[in-house]
């Protein structure tokens, strides 16, 4: 396994700020989640495309509550603050599934792995398809009105040892656990923050468009829960079994039925059924 290098944050800056799409970063040794000191910064008055980056998280968050701890530069935890003021706030939901197709095509493209979408966001990777990311939006009310602070955890460097329990019956992997272990910590965030900005911008010009730009298609082309057998939970005792049929123009999971009434859904865990689940 690759020794993992700290990141060198005037480099990170000179790549992402001097001469890239941001406005400010930031690295941290430690903290307890980049998301809350970023929603912190929101509510100071911090500018759009803010980046803070952690090498230690001590207390991150993702869907439906879930915390969780990873070792020092071993992973990616990174947080960026947008206030994206031309798009209508039903869109901002949209975020996320933005940032899970940056991540996928940017893992594409730098290593031979596979990867693909469990929706909303979550990255899987190999034939396997075990979890190796996740990805959470917040929004924020400010004086200056609404902002969304984004954050992405990817397991990038840990061994199979190293790794927790997957969230939501998914086992967890990591980047060198599928083969790239070779993987530069700190070209991947460069390259992951440009591949955000690219499709982050075209959905804020086009305003929260998704269908025209082709963003829509390219989550698409990526997310495996469609066509799937699926278990939504939607809280409590309250459940939906059926097929995953589409992802519509809002980014909610299109789910029909067993009764054959097709159903969107905006928020729920999706649990992909075997064959003897159902």
């Amino acid at each position: 396994m690759t020794r993992p290098v700290p990141l060198d944050a005037d480099v990170l800056r000179k790549r992402l700020v001097n001469d890239g799409p941001y406005s400010a970063l930031n690295v941290v040794t430690v903290t307890g989640s980049t998301n809350t000191d970023l929603v912190a910064a929101a509510t100071a008055g911090e500018p759009d495309r803010t980046v803070l980056i952690a090498e230690e998280q001590q207390a991150g968050r993702g869907r439906m509550q879930r915390t969780w701890v990873s070792p020092r530069s071993y992973g990616l935890h990174v947080s960026v603050l947008l206030r994206p003021v031309v798009v209508a706030q039903s869109a901002l939901s949209w975020i996320p599934l933005l940032a899970g197709v940056a991540l996928a095509e940017t893992v594409r493209e730098t290593t031979n792995i596979e990867a693909t979408l469990k929706w909303p966001n979550d990255l899987l990777l190999g034939p396997g398809r075990r979890k190796s990311a996740g990805i959470l939006a917040e929004g924020v009310t400010t004086l200056d009105g609404m902002a969304v602070v984004l954050g992405v955890g990817v397991n990038v460097h840990h061994s199979t040892d190293d790794l927790p329990s997957g969230a939501g019956g998914l086992p967890a992997t990591s980047l060198a656990a599928e083969g790239a272990s070779a993987v530069d910590r700190q070209e991947f965030a460069i390259r992951l923050l440009h591949a955000f900005a690219e499709v982050e911008d075209q959905w804020r010009s086009d305003a929260g468009a998704v269908a025209e730009t082709g963003v829509l298609d390219r989550y698409r082309a990526l997310c495996v829960t469609l066509d799937q057998d699926v278990r939504v939970e939607l809280g409590g005792a309250e459940s939906l079994r059926g097929v995953a049929k589409d992802v519509d123009e809002q980014g909610r999971l299109v789910v029909r039925g067993l009764d054959g009434v097709r159903t969107a859904i905006s928020a729920g865990d999706v649990v992909h059924l075997r064959p003897d689940d159902r």
